[in-house]
């Protein structure tokens, strides 16, 4: 009785997906020490491999896992942009099937040493690896519409409302789709990170940032089942120090995929 009672008052107060992330730093927090010194050295090994890298405007990051069949659209989705000066840089996370790339100088593949299982580190080497004033992510299985880094962007650049107020990301809505098509719904809720303390719903196919030193995603490893997902923890650590705001148009194709790596879906 009085542990469902405390249960009760610290998640009245703090929220449970807090309170279940809380839990996986106390049990996982000795695994990121020797992750994030693999990410290091990776970032480190494939800057001596790309050094001249150009500067666009947007870089849109792709991690990427043996799924080669869905990965060819969701690049060709990130070059069909109407923003045009958008470098995409695929990150293989060591499953080395990466199918032949557009010829099209704005695309660029690396594949780690080895395979992580930790999606946060595949989307950090590609963030570590730009040299943009933006970074938007795409996965391997997801497109989006022409207009997307476009309807982010304008959000972003807009003028602000008071000189000290600035926008440092933006999420555009989900139309989420079966894997034959059909559309499922659509989802789309402003970002308040009280009320995200309850629920995850900012994804980060949808996301686009400013990037800066803050713009880094979680290095705990998610298995299976293990909640709240890579998503949730990543913005709502990010959200304590930089402003986010929700553009209520649905730019992205996100496919409901009963047979992603990363993701459970009930």
């Amino acid at each position: 009785m009085i542990r469902r009672t405390a249960k009760r008052i610290l998640r009245r107060r703090f929220g449970w997906l807090p309170l279940y992330e809380l839990r996986n730093k106390v049990l996982l927090a000795h695994t990121v020490p020797k992750v994030w010194l693999f990410e290091t050295a990776e970032v480190r090994r494939l800057r001596r491999l790309l050094p001249d890298l150009p500067t666009p405007l947007v870089t849109t990051v792709i991690p990427t896992y043996k799924r080669a069949d869905t990965l060819s659209a969701a690049i060709e989705s990130a070059l069909a942009q109407t923003v045009a000066d958008n470098l995409v840089i695929v990150v293989d996370d060591g499953g080395g099937q990466v199918p032949p790339l557009p010829d099209d100088p704005r695309v660029v593949a690396v594949s780690l040493r080895r395979n992580t299982a930790v999606l946060g580190v595949v989307r950090n080497v590609g963030v570590r690896l730009a040299r943009s004033p933006f970074v938007a992510f795409l996965d391997d299985d997801n497109a989006w519409e022409p207009d997307h880094l476009a309807t982010a962007l304008a959000a972003l650049e807009a003028r602000p409302k008071a000189p000290s107020y600035r926008l440092d990301g933006v999420y555009t809505a989900l139309r989420r789709v079966t894997a034959d098509g059909r559309e499922m719904d659509i989802l789309s809720v402003p970002y308040d990170r009280r009320l995200a303390r309850e629920r995850a719903f900012l994804d980060a196919n949808a996301f686009v940032a400013r990037r800066s030193r803050g713009l880094r995603f979680s290095r705990l490893r998610r298995d299976r089942g293990v909640l709240p997902r890579e998503d949730w923890a990543s913005f709502y650590r990010y959200a304590r120090h930089h402003r986010i705001a929700h553009v209520p148009v649905p730019t992205v194709r996100y496919l409901v995929n009963p047979n992603t790596y990363y993701t459970v879906w009930d």
